[in-house]
């Protein structure tokens, strides 16, 4: 008898107890029945996804999630969406992620441009990629504020570089890239800064109160990325829906199939509905589905708990409570909700402490009949302390 597997991820969900919320967090404080009641059904629990020594990027956090060792697959982010992109690099490549940021007063004020239009981000990058003396440098553009530069070359492994998310009102100085061939990338940075300055792009943004395009900001760079394939190491084959570049990369890598959905954009605006019915139409097809939901983690980053509550509650009600139903309907099945890392509100950046996670299905059998949050999760007592493991027992058991 085949089982039907599905993992949901509100990226980012979990969080500290909040003041505005009464001492709960924004888990706490949302209205998740759904996912409360695969806690109650089934089994919660804590996971490390994020590997001592290790930055709590996205990247590190869901390749743990989906089963594979970040210590031995990460190659950076950048790769990772590179592969995303269909972008063939080269073995002596270098691939940089090209924020669009805005900053101020010499400090970092917003890591997405208030998060930019596409159109009006393409035209950006595409003007800068016209600079003559930019010539060993390919510039892709993608969504929003997310683009990806790939320098022919130079050697930038001795290069450090920061992710503007995680230093929101830092200052400029303390975040730049620094080490050997930094020099070139903060001469682009300070060039697109004379580009973009008096653009008519920014004027109009400017000019509607939009917080305007500063620079290009570089990070999260490495070299040609290759992961063991998902049906060899779980012998299960699988589809991912996300409209994130990142996890698209690691789904490519992995040998997921892709999963499009209208209106799917990474953020709070996306399209909560369509997600859960593309995962519920995927289930006949496939054994294994991943449904990554951008929005809490970009809340998060914004600083606002309302904002990450009302995304979290969407997650509930319109992928995990329709999906959950429909999975039932199999002989045999399993699901698993958990975030890949927390991006507290207060800090507005990722950090590395465990997740709390909840599954439900075949062969699961609960220990803690009380609601999904991070307290109950706690105290449940099942903790997983090395996240790849924690796939290891999700389909094995």
């Amino acid at each position: 008898m085949s089982t039907k597997y599905v993992i949901i991820v509100p990226d980012g969900a979990a969080d500290n107890p909040q003041e505005c919320f009464g001492g709960k967090t924004v888990i706490e404080a949302a209205a998740t029945p759904n996912m409360d009641k695969i806690a109650m059904e089934g089994r919660q629990g804590i996971c490390h996804t994020v590997p001592a020594h290790m930055t709590p990027g996205s990247d590190v956090a869901m390749m743990s999630l989906l089963g594979y060792d970040p210590r031995a697959s990460y190659t950076g982010r950048a790769p990772i969406e590179a592969v995303a992109q269909d972008i063939s690099l080269e073995p002596d490549d270098w691939v940089f992620r090209c924020n669009l940021v805005t900053t101020a007063n010499e400090h970092m004020v917003d890591h997405s441009a208030g998060h930019i239009s596409t159109k009006e981000a393409c035209a950006l990058i595409e003007e800068l990629a016209g600079v003559p003396t930019l010539e060993n440098i390919d510039f892709y553009t993608g969504v929003s504020y997310r683009h990806l530069a790939v320098m022919h070359g130079m050697d930038f492994s001795k290069v450090t570089t920061q992710p503007p998310h995680d230093f929101i009102g830092e200052k400029i100085s303390k975040l730049l890239p620094k080490g050997k061939n930094a020099d070139f990338l903060n001469t682009i940075i300070a060039q697109s800064a004379q580009l973009f300055e008096n653009h008519p792009i920014n004027k109009v943004r400017k000019d509607l109160g939009e917080n305007p395009v500063s620079s290009v900001w570089f990070w999260g760079q490495g070299q040609k990325a290759n992961m063991e394939k998902f049906e060899k190491k779980y012998g299960l084959k699988g589809a991912a829906i996300t409209a994130v570049d990142l996890v698209r990369g690691l789904a490519k890598l992995v040998g997921f199939d892709l999963i499009s959905v209208p209106g799917a954009t990474g953020y709070l605006d996306t399209n909560f509905a369509g997600k859960g019915e593309a995962a519920i139409e995927a289930l006949d097809k496939y054994d294994f589905v991943l449904v990554h939901i951008e929005a809490p983690d970009e809340a998060g980053h914004g600083g606002n708990p309302n904002q990450k509550r009302q995304a979290i509650e969407h997650i509930d009600k319109f992928i995990v409570g329709p999906v959950y139903e429909a999975i039932q309907t199999y002989d045999s099945y399993r699901i698993l909700v958990m975030p890949d890392h927390p991006t507290p509100v207060e800090e507005r950046c990722h950090i590395g402490e465990p997740v709390p996670f909840a599954m439900a299905g075949h062969g699961i059998k609960g220990v803690l009949s009380k609601p999904y949050c991070e307290r109950n999760s706690f105290e449940s007592g099942f903790e997983v302390r090395n996240g790849p493991d924690l796939m290891e027992y999700f389909i094995k058991l």
